[in-house]
């Protein structure tokens, strides 16, 4: 009782700063889950469910997000975090709104629209790569040391309460508004956030530098992020364990669902056919991910900082590899036509609100000791680094999986997907180093 009397006190909202990325973060966040719902159905309704097309959309955003946020890491170490933030927000709203035109009154055939789909992909994933590391960098430096965890916690609530309002707002505004009117919107939410984000004032006088920028200094700089990676063990460990887990992770939610819903739902006589839309099953699921992570975001919001997070961590890995197994199962078990369609889909919600709070139970405590470890000053380097250690390989298991898909068929992607997070959560739990955080 002392321990959440004490966080209540150290509420991390009396921060101005915090409030101000808070808000931020909230009209962006709802931007780009708007912006990755509609594009992830519009790809396959244009293509005629290509698989393919959609994997390498993804892998192409992906690709592009890696390569830039390594430069990205050494700029948000030179300048100001919270300018950086809200130029790359305007300039991403910008992109959006200018390619929304593009379609509504110049593009028609239906290549010519992938194609233009592709372009925004890069650009805004390259404005992303620079974002990214900018944003990470600035929470430990204006918040409290003994507030990480609070912090954190109130940004996976956050990202929680937009997986349960926003994704059904979402798969609402996707079969009620013309998708233009939509990317229309998701254009505007950027420019908002954008504006929140230019009243963020901090002390920024160590990230300036008589040096100007220069390719020698950003390969340099993005080396010694490496070297002082490399000599954290322990988180070195984790990046590179979070690394794989990503790869088998992220198609299950980014091409299995989708075609799943698109192939399979919209073609069975699922619950309330008549008055829910395939494409809402999708939100479902995020809100079934959403109730979980909130859940346990809201717990840990209200408990005290540990000084070690490897237990919690390790067990909990090995519970996402239960239950991600079980859901494979299951989907066996569909196909065989031994269980129904409803029986699936309520198991693969209960499944998922599980596998959402297990992953808070990784990310909120992990992120907080993280920040603890690492100097502020290389931060936005290492983060940087580390994001490529944690996604670098996301593309390619993104457009491995439409391939998969495309000839082995769903149930294999699930299978080996399912393997590949089991061996890495077993890697994990034995591992040395990482005992030590």
């Amino acid at each position: 009782m002392n321990d959440i009397q004490e966080v209540k006190k150290k509420n991390v909202f009396r921060n101005r700063n915090f409030t101000l990325v808070f808000l931020g973060a909230l009209v962006s966040n709802v931007a780009s889950l708007f912006y990755s719902f509609a594009v992830s159905f519009y790809i396959l309704k244009i293509t005629d469910n290509n698989a393919l097309i959609q994997g390498l959309y993804l892998a192409v955003g992906g690709v592009t997000f890696c390569i830039v946020t390594l430069f990205g890491g050494v700029i948000s170490d030179r300048f100001n975090k919270a300018k950086i933030m809200y130029i790359c927000d305007y300039l991403k709203g910008i992109t959006i709104i200018v390619f929304t035109l593009f379609l509504i009154f110049v593009i028609e055939s239906v290549t010519a629209k992938v194609v233009a789909l592709f372009i925004v992909a890069v650009i805004s994933n390259a404005i992303a790569g620079i974002f990214s590391p900018a944003s990470n960098a600035l929470l430990p430096v204006i918040v409290d040391e003994d507030s990480y965890q609070q912090a954190q916690s109130y940004f996976t609530i956050l990202n929680s309460f937009q997986s349960i309002v926003g994704v059904i707002l979402a798969g609402v505004l996707y079969t009620l508004i013309p998708i233009n009117m939509l990317f229309l919107i998701v254009g505007i939410c950027y420019i908002i956030s954008a504006i929140s984000e230019m009243f963020i004032k901090y002390n920024s006088e160590y990230e300036k530098s008589d040096e100007k920028l220069s390719l020698k200094i950003v390969f340099s700089d993005i080396k010694e992020g490496f070297k002082y990676l490399i000599s954290i063990k322990s988180i070195l460990s984790l990046m590179i364990c979070v690394l794989f887990i990503n790869f088998f992770f992220s198609p299950i939610f980014d091409n299995f669902a989708p075609y799943f819903i698109a192939k399979e739902v919209s073609v069975s006589d699922y619950m309330f056919k008549d008055i829910i839309a395939p494409e809402m099953w999708s939100s479902f699921f995020s809100v079934a991910f959403g109730v979980g992570s909130l859940a346990m975001g809201i717990i840990l919001s209200s408990t005290k900082q540990k000084e070690k997070c490897n237990k919690t961590v390790r067990y909990s890995m090995i519970g996402v590899s239960i239950v991600m197994a079980l859901m494979t199962a299951l989907y066996g078990l569909f196909k065989k036509e031994i269980i129904g369609i409803n029986f699936l889909l309520i198991s693969i919600i209960v499944i998922i609100i599980i596998v959402g709070v297990l992953i808070v139970l990784i990310n909120v405590p992990s992120s907080a000791v993280t920040m603890k470890l690492i100097d502020k000053d290389k931060f936005g380097k290492v983060t940087s680094v580390g994001s490529i250690g944690s996604q670098g390989l996301i593309p390619l298991s993104m457009f491995l999986a439409g391939v998969v898909i495309e000839y082995i068929g769903p149930l294999g992607l699930l299978i080996i997907c399912t393997c590949g997070i089991a061996i890495v959560s077993i890697i994990l739990f034995f591992n040395r180093p990482f005992k030590q955080i």
